[in-house]
């Protein structure tokens, strides 16, 4: 009788534990607490036979907490049994049926079971859950496939929503996003204003592998409400809806014919705005739509002929030539009077008083005399108080060149105290805000700096925000005075269009007033937040339009000399030379997913905790100076307190969110209320720039009021990329480290600084070191030579096509060096270059 292998039967009687084989003849054994049941032999045709599979188990997710059920068949077969994870499967939990192929007389076997989610969560995170079906014949034994069980779920958060964009008609529109995570992956469909969108029966659309969705090619019917929905078994989820304005600019028909020659001896012609017509906010046409011509005609009355043309040409020369002799002998007079007007101002203390050279001891003594200029040791004030304007002007000639931005000063003079003005800043910010340009400008002083500069020029910097504007000499024409703002403009209330890849990385700056009249470029310095590798990176640099649109004035790396504007990056810094005052800010475009921007990570905790619970604030923010402040503000309002040194982190453009989570607490004494094992920021939350603090809150609790020691690691990670651990270590309530002071960067600078007082290098110094190296010397001792010593010579174009680049160089070096600068640096520069004589007196031609 051939030996049956079938499932092992075993009972525990005692100690001892017996393994029982089946037999393939017809009995039934019975002991312990199971039975097992001997099946009908085969019939010999088919004794020979392995099983094979009729139906194998499928992979199946558990919905909710609705069991699930696992099917197998095979044939022939005399025993099947499921197996899970390597274990098996009770016999008590098998529901079997048995039957026979009626075509081969084949036995068939059934078997079903059931699992349950407890089941599956018993293992959840350590592998998945699988099961598989055995079958035996009495040659041998078969195994099915695996068949997984998972547990689906759909979370209710997108990591990417989409975003509402405004575009002109006929351009190509993106729409983001990331369908929330989910077991099994959610499908993507879109809605325009509740309706489904189809690809297949409107071309204009297209959704990529990545579920993004787009516009080919915007019309008008595109405007709408669009969302994105994510579908699985589990549930449906829809994003936030993404408003799309397709706009229409106003385009001009063609002039229309001329009219006739009217009696006014005048012509007409006339266009209208309708090819096409503005629609949905977009532009009016630009111009005039009625255009005049004098004409002369048979029809004109006035016309002069013969003789009298001869008379009246004639007449108009004598005039005309009476008013230029005129105008000759007036502009004389007034250059001689300036003249005058301008020595008085050389000659007198503005330019020397109150400077107090840098107290650093130079290395080499033989330099100490070249950057000195003897100072009036009888004065301790550092302000200027004295009549910079004739007092034979009037006061209707004190105007800003596009008109009067403040009222005239009294008496046609005014006196500058050291950038301290006499008039109150809200009155100065009401007067701004009342005019058209200025509505969107803060109405709070505390982000704002102004001052009264003149031609010496000055500097407004906003205090510990790395945002300054410095105003070189001659850079304000001579006889102008204007009154100049600094701020800065919160990201929120900005309509700053960004699309794509784009993302702002930097403050929104302001300063103006625009319009304004200027002889030489102002240097505006501002944080931003990339890693500085313009391989990686399309920077632009957008300024707003006085009709409030956004526009490229300059794409960093491809500068051109001839154009307004021009940059000089730094690690950490822009610095940006205009002609033009306005709003400005960086936004960079990734051109590859290495391209990465620094976020400052900021710990913060509650000074002074009385319950059992505490808090631990994470900002994850633009590493900017502007919002470290912020933050740092904001958290002492709250009652909030630094409990570790800020860090920094690179976020890359890789689509991945950044994760938060806490670990390693005494479990004795702390516990985390997170139920979840992380936190997550959605990647383009963070990618966008346009949200100021985001942070997460971590709420921890301790078991009793005297727990006061914390002990914990915090983890900072963009998912699949890099990331940051921070084990934290102190006692909450008698922690004494000064971090708040270490790390706000403490800059007790005055916001307003006019004259002298605003540089390091004296004013008639800086005239004597442009007039030395402006000229070019044959063996290079000019200022091609200092830009190099100073490491500015890729900006060698740049400075060339300035009237004086010496002049150039040294406000570029004033802005880098204005709270750490050394004077006896520059002058061991000057030393090298050869020309240390040219910081007393001028060098003669002949020194070149």
């Amino acid at each position: 009788m051939p030996l049956h292998l079938g499932p092992f039967v075993r009972w525990r009687s005692g100690l001892v534990l017996t393994w029982i084989c089946l037999f393939s003849s017809g009995f039934t054994f019975t002991g312990g607490e199971h039975a097992a049941t001997v099946t009908h032999p085969l019939p010999a045709a088919f004794s020979d036979l392995l099983p094979h599979f009729l139906v194998e188990p499928d992979d199946v997710y558990i919905v909710k907490n609705k069991p699930v059920t696992l099917t197998c068949r095979s044939t022939p077969a005399t025993q099947i049994y499921f197996k899970c994870n390597g274990e098996w499967v009770h016999q008590d939990q098998h529901l079997i049926e048995r039957d026979v192929d009626p075509a081969t007389g084949l036995p068939v076997m059934q078997v079903k079971i059931d699992i349950s989610r407890q089941q599956v969560e018993k293992i959840f995170g350590l592998e998945d859950y699988w099961c598989q079906c055995v079958a035996w014949s009495t040659t041998g034994t078969q195994k099915s496939q695996k068949a997984y069980v998972r547990i689906a779920y759909l979370r209710k958060n997108f990591e990417e929503e989409p975003l509402g964009k405004e575009v002109a008609l006929d351009q190509e529109v993106l729409l983001r996003c990331h369908p929330p995570e989910g077991v099994p992956l959610a499908e993507v469909e879109w809605q325009r204003n509740e309706e489904l969108i189809d690809p297949k029966t409107d071309p204009n659309f297209f959704i990529t592998v990545d579920h993004n969705l787009i516009i080919k090619q915007t019309r008008l019917a595109d405007t709408g409400n669009y969302t994105c929905v994510a579908k699985n078994i589990v549930a449906r989820r829809k994003s936030s809806s993404a408003t799309v304005i397709v706009y229409v600019d106003g385009g001009w028909s063609e002039w229309s014919k001329w009219s006739p020659c009217g009696a006014d001896c005048t012509m007409w012609r006339s266009r209208e705005c309708t090819q096409p017509t503005p629609s949905t906010g977009g532009k009016e046409c630009q111009g005039l739509d009625l255009q005049s011509l004098n004409c002369t005609s048979e029809q004109c009355p006035q016309t002069a002929s013969g003789a009298e043309d001869v008379a009246l040409y004639v007449g108009i020369m004598a005039v005309a030539l009476c008013l230029t002799l005129l105008l000759i002998v007036l502009v004389l007079v007034y250059r001689r009077k300036k003249e005058g007007l301008d020595a008085d101002v050389a000659d007198s203390s503005i330019l020397t008083t109150g400077f107090q050279p840098m107290g650093i001891k130079p290395n080499k003594p033989e330099n100490s005399h070249l950057l000195t200029i003897q100072p009036d040791l009888t004065t301790t004030t550092t302000s200027y108080q004295g009549t910079l304007r004739s007092r034979r002007e009037v006061t209707g000639k004190f105007s800003v060149s596009n008109g009067p931005l403040l009222e005239p000063l009294p008496n046609g003079s005014h006196t500058l105290h050291n950038g301290k003005l006499p008039s109150d800043p809200n009155d100065f910010m009401n007067r701004l805000s009342s005019q058209t340009y200025f509505k969107t400008l803060p109405r709070d002083t505390v982000n704002t700096s102004y001052g009264t500069f003149n031609f010496l020029g000055g500097r407004l910097t906003l205090p510990n925000t790395g945002i300054s504007l410095l105003i070189p000499p001659e850079a304000i024409p001579r006889g102008k005075i204007y009154e100049i703002y600094l701020t800065i403009q919160k990201k929120e209330d900005m309509r700053l269009p960004l699309a794509g890849c784009q993302t702002l990385l930097s403050p929104v700056v302001s300063c103006g007033p625009p319009g304004v009249m200027l002889t030489r470029p102002v240097i505006l310095s501002m944080d931003h937040c990339f890693d500085a590798c313009l391989e990686n990176w399309a920077i632009r640099l957008k300024k707003q339009s006085y009709e409030g649109t956004w526009e490229d004035v300059l794409q960093l790396g491809e500068e051109v000399v001839s154009e307004p504007y021009y940059c000089q990056l730094e690690a950490e810094t822009c610095r940006v030379f205009t002609e033009q005052l306005g709003r400005f800010a960086l936004v960079g475009e990734s051109l590859s997913m290495a391209a990465a921007k620094r976020l400052k990570l900021l710990l913060f905790a509650p000074a002074y905790c009385s319950t059992l619970e505490y808090n631990i604030r994470i900002y994850c923010m633009d590493d900017t100076q502007d919002l470290l402040k912020e933050v740092m503000q904001m958290e002492r309002q709250l009652g909030g307190r630094l409990i570790d040194e800020p860090h920094v982190l690179l976020f890359k453009d890789s689509y991945h969110n950044l994760r938060l989570s806490i670990h390693d607490m005494p479990q004795a004494h702390w516990r985390s209320k997170l139920l979840a094992g992380y936190q997550e920021i959605p990647f383009y939350h963070i990618w966008s720039g346009s949200q100021r603090t985001l942070h997460c809150t971590f709420t921890l609790e301790r078991q009793s009021l005297s727990t006061c020691d914390l002990t914990c690691t915090l983890c900072v990670w963009q998912v699949e990329g890099e990331g940051q651990s921070i084990t934290l270590d102190f006692n909450i309530s008698k922690d004494i480290r000064p971090l708040d002071s270490d790390f706000l960067l403490m800059d007790n600078c005055t916001p307003a600084l006019a004259g002298p007082s605003a540089f390091q290098i004296p004013y008639l110094i800086r005239q004597k070191i442009c007039s030395s190296l402006d000229t070019p010397c044959p063996n290079g001792a000019d200022w091609r030579l200092l830009a190099q010593r100073l490491k500015l010579d890729r900006h060698m174009s740049f400075f060339a096509s300035k009237a004086s680049p010496t002049s150039v160089i040294l406000d570029l070096w004033e802005t880098q060096h204005f709270h750490s600068g050394n004077l006896n640096q520059l002058a061991a520069v000057m030393a090298e270059i050869g020309k240390q004589e040219a910081m007393i007196f001028l060098v003669s031609d002949g020194e070149c």
